[in-house]
């Protein structure tokens, strides 16, 4: 216990300044009876979530080395009230992270962006999504939000996402429309994103509507890459662009195909000639100048956009995300903000000790007077 409980200090330094405080502006630790300290209340509520235990394994853990004296019912209901304590620490270390210097990247801030789902157990358990971001090539969480699949306002969408003048987003086809493109594009940030011709209709600088089909079809060899000036209408203003392209080789236009006609197979619509003409090729949209990235460079700074892949399934199988243990939508989102915590609490502490202290942990007064320095 002894190991346990210095491992624990080091884990309370590492949270943001104020999370007592922000403990009790929230309400999560009103009438704590049960528990010794918020202290004990915080590492009760992470035993649970990080560790995967039932509530009744995890109120008995607690309960022999002397943390609580509470039921399992009682600690639903406190992970219920910890949701907005647990949101709002997460949100703190996200601001922290602002600063780690930014990837170089001809002077912008490159960041990928995408969703992930997950699901209650159960037929009918609920799905929720997580929106997130991450910084290029630290992998730093920038931004995340939770929301449920259903109803207006819960769908992929770069105009979610907040931005920055000099921020570079890389974005997959699901994020591919008009609005988001404009909404990036009004903050200052630059775009590159895989083309999805059925929800971002391209323009020519006369206005009618760009030949994509025709003009794709020049790119004849393998390995050929090609790009054209485009505009995209938004619900404002006419954005400028670049549609960057590449032929892919016969096996990876093959294999796209197969999973288009495999998905027609299962139910879905009947591809049309344009979808399977597409599928030979890379189309990216970018709204970077071409004085700042060549054809090639944005093609290859798209497949940075894989890096998030990789840190949803780093978050689905270390950190166990992949499914719910509740079945009440307070307890679901107050679950995942504290696996969410846990892996952003890992990530700082990678970045002090591999960056910042030779002994293993930080000086607190140090650290808060380097907080007020701006530092």
């Amino acid at each position: 216990m002894q190991l346990l409980d210095e491992d624990w200090e080091l884990v309370l330094d590492l949270l943001p300044f104020g999370w007592e405080q922000e403990a009790v502006l929230s309400g999560a630790s009103e009438r704590l009876r049960g528990f010794r300290s918020i202290a004990d209340l915080l590492r009760t509520l992470l035993l649970h979530v990080g560790k995967g235990y039932s509530l009744r394994e995890t109120v008995v853990r607690a309960k022999a080395v002397g943390m609580v004296r509470v039921s399992d019912v009682a600690l639903m209901r406190r992970l219920q009230k910890a949701e907005e304590w647990l949101r709002r620490l997460c949100v703190s270390l996200l601001q922290e992270s602002g600063w780690e210097l930014p990837a170089e990247a001809r002077g912008y801030n490159a960041r990928a962006l995408d969703g992930t789902l997950v699901k209650e157990p159960g037929r009918s358990g609920s799905l929720w999504r997580i929106h997130y971001s991450v910084r290029i090539p630290s992998l730093v969480c920038d931004h995340l939000e939770l929301t449920s699949v259903k109803g207006a306002g819960t769908g992929e969408s770069l105009g979610r996402f907040p931005a920055s003048p000099g921020d570079l987003v890389l974005a997959d086809r699901g994020f591919c429309k008009p609005g988001g493109v404009e909404a990036l594009h009004r903050q200052g940030a630059a775009v590159m994103v895989r083309l999805n011709s059925s929800s971002l209709p391209l323009w020519d600088r006369q206005g009618s509507r760009f030949g994509l089909s025709e003009q794709i079809r020049q790119i004849q060899e393998t390995g050929t890459e090609r790009e054209w000036p485009v505009w995209v209408q938004g619900d404002q203003e006419r954005i400028p662009g670049r549609l960057c392209a590449l032929r892919k080789s016969q096996e990876a236009a093959a294999r796209a195909r197969r999973r288009i006609a495999r998905k027609a197979q299962q139910g879905g619509p009947k591809p049309k000639p344009e979808t399977l003409q597409y599928a030979g090729y890379v189309m990216v949209f970018t709204t970077v100048p071409a004085s700042h990235f060549s054809t090639t460079e944005v093609l290859e700074w798209y497949r940075v956009r894989w890096q998030i892949e990789l840190v949803f399934k780093r978050l689905k199988t270390l950190a166990e995300l992949g499914s719910l243990p509740k079945h009440d939508d307070q307890s679901a989102r107050a679950w995942l903000y504290g696996k969410l915590l846990i892996a952003l609490l890992g990530q700082k502490l990678e970045r002090l000790g591999r960056d910042i202290s030779p002994w293993g942990y930080r000086q607190p007064e140090a650290w808060k007077w380097q907080r007020v320095a701006g530092l």
